[in-house]
């Protein structure tokens, strides 16, 4: 049997067939075994412990009440390590940075508050610069379906966690496609809100980051982001992102994109979901959006604020790839940047007026299967030198430029029996409509068989003797 859902965990809390602190230790258990799988950097300790104490006293006290202000109510979930934890050091990936923050940053607090219980942080690449979870700092994070590929980056450790049982869900960070990419490559779904919609402190000046989920289903994901998501006076743009747009009809107009590149592997199992779509009665259009300096400027951004987070006397410590960024940005003109800003915001005006004629975007979430465990992009864009660490994902990075809300969900398995994801676009705020249309479809397509290193995390009064 494979690992429960939120709703599967709180009918057994709610049943009396488990306790939270059963669950708990069961979950940290598990992380502590998952070496070869390099999903987390850190695991939780005492004060996982003492939080699910807390959850099975409130239970005792409260009974089905217990859930009334806590509907994440002994649910476990894993922090990206970009992230602050007051519990648990945070490297960011990096061999410069191993602190303690003095509070959880906004997300985090907000999770604790609705009862989830942190479980430990996961594996991200040196502070999230690359599409693949790998660094100096720990071993590179494993494709549960497939341990010689990659799992995706740059929240690749979430994603793994996720998909082999290691807590119900996780939070993480998306600035380019961390969210997506290894949630497509893990077979689970990773929703990267509508930009500002959850705080991110402290935030990046580029405007590309965003924080969302990642869970078994596109339900959970949403369950989880429903507590993180609204304003923080520490983020001067968290609340941009809430103007929700619930669905006014069952059928949309769905522009269908496929990008260049895209393998006939990944077209096959795509294809299908843009069938299921149609059965479904929503009407589904090809389409096309170029942006042909699109790449060009995003590299330029992201390059100048890692230039300008980055000091010379720390060059001996960063990530060789990184350092090739680093370097770019610090190449940079003011007029450079500002022709970047210009491609960004000529993006913005196409796609609003694509949005005004479709409700949704659909596309495959990365055009082609996971590549080698120690690369950190397929051959072609593997030389940091060329600056195409991201090239290779064009259907991830747009939306970040945009703010919009994009979901990937599972499409299915490819015939070497890798997953590949569908991802849904729609427009800034519209998040309600995209998760709703991401959930039916989920159910229309159904769930994929487990990977190799499925952990079977259920209640131990499910288990078969």
């Amino acid at each position: 049997m494979t690992a429960p859902g939120i709703g599967d965990l709180t009918r057994s809390l709610r049943r009396g067939e488990t306790t939270v602190l059963e669950h708990v230790q069961r979950v940290l258990s598990a992380v502590r075994d998952q070496d070869t799988l390099g999903a987390f950097v850190t695991a939780a300790g005492d004060e996982a412990l003492q939080a699910a104490e807390q959850a099975d006293r409130r239970i005792r006290e409260r009974g089905q009440d217990a859930w009334h202000g806590a509907p994440l109510l002994g649910v476990t979930v894993s922090v990206k390590d970009l992230l602050q934890t007051r519990d648990l050091p945070t490297t960011r990936g990096s061999l410069l940075e191993n602190r303690r923050a003095r509070q959880d940053a906004p997300a985090v607090a907000r999770l604790r508050a609705a009862g989830a219980v942190i479980i430990g942080k996961t594996t991200t690449s040196e502070y999230g610069w690359s599409a693949a979870t790998l660094g100096r700092l720990a071993p590179p994070t494993a494709n549960p379906y497939a341990p010689a590929l990659t799992a995706g980056g740059s929240s690749g450790g979430a994603a793994a966690a996720v998909a082999t049982g290691l807590g119900e869900g996780a939070l993480a960070t998306d600035g380019a496609g961390s969210i997506r990419i290894p949630a497509a490559f893990c077979g689970v779904a990773g929703y990267k809100p509508s930009y500002g919609r959850v705080p991110y402190v402290p935030n990046g000046v580029d405007r590309l980051a965003h924080q969302g989920t990642l869970a078994r289903t596109v339900s959970d994901a949403a369950a989880l982001a429903a507590v993180i998501a609204g304003p923080h006076p520490a983020d001067p743009d968290s609340g941009l992102g809430s103007i929700d747009r619930p669905p006014n009809r069952r059928s949309q107009h769905i522009g269908w994109i496929e990008y260049e590149g895209t393998t006939d592997a990944i077209r096959a199992v795509t294809e299908q979901a843009r069938d299921a779509l149609t059965a479904q009665g929503h009407r589904v259009e090809r389409i096309e959006v170029r942006c042909d300096d699109l790449y060009p400027a995003l590299v330029d951004i992201l390059a100048a604020v890692e230039a300008a987070g980055t000091p010379r006397e720390d060059e001996e410590h960063c990530d060789p790839g990184r350092l090739e960024i680093v370097r770019h940005g610090r190449s940079l003109s003011g007029t450079a940047l500002i022709r970047a800003e210009e491609v960004r915001q000529q993006l913005r005006t196409r796609l609003r007026s694509v949005m005004r004629r479709h409700t949704l975007l659909a596309m495959a979430t990365v055009p082609i299967e996971p590549f080698d465990l120690d690369a950190i992009a397929p051959p072609w864009a593997a030389d940091p030198r060329d600056l195409l660490w991201l090239a290779w994902s064009p259907a991830s990075y747009p939306f970040n430029m945009t703010g919009q809300p994009a979901v990937t969900l599972p499409a299915g398995l490819t015939g070497s029996g890798l997953p590949a994801g569908i991802q849904l676009v729609g427009p800034v705020g519209a998040d309600d409509l995209v998760l709703t249309v991401a959930h039916r479809l989920e159910t229309e397509l159904g769930p994929l068989p487990p990977p190799r290193a499925q952990h079977a995390l259920v209640p131990a009064t499910e288990r078969t003797p």
